[in-house]
């Protein structure tokens, strides 16, 4: 099962561009990460820029209109995810749970929808999905 591991932390959404962690927070971060590869359940992982450095595209009456961030309306962020490959959803909040976060983050956990879990009719409108996501057979 792959779940995605999404960092919110607390107080993104109104970080300057250019905002960084802390050295300490990102030296406790990496002995995580790399606990999570020794154990072979890392399949990815990144870090986001705040959202003062994007951009979001709504579509109101079909058309799409850019909005730069940063967002005022936004109450929660992503900082960066994890993908990892576990055996089950307890497995993925044991992991969560390890995580160095501090008082005001948060880690949200969402399991990846896999092809077998659509009917019949969904996975033969999805033909070729596989191959868009550079493996065969998941």
């Amino acid at each position: 099962m792959r779940f995605m591991m999404l960092m919110i932390p607390g107080g993104y959404e109104t970080a300057a561009p250019g905002t960084m962690p802390p050295v300490e927070a990102v030296a406790a971060m990496m002995k995580y990460n790399a606990a999570l590869k020794e154990a072979g359940v890392l399949i990815t992982l990144d870090g986001l820029h705040p959202p003062s450095m994007g951009a979001r595209v709504s579509f109101p009456g079909g058309k799409p209109v850019v909005t730069d961030g940063p967002f005022t309306e936004a109450k929660e962020v992503l900082g960066g995810y994890w993908m990892i490959e576990v055996k089950s959803r307890e497995e993925a909040i044991a992991w969560a749970k390890r995580c160095p976060a501090s008082n005001h983050e948060i880690i949200e956990i969402r399991q990846v929808q896999e092809m077998a879990d659509f009917p019949a009719e969904v996975q033969e409108a999805a033909a070729g999905f596989a191959e868009l996501q550079g493996t065969c057979g998941r």
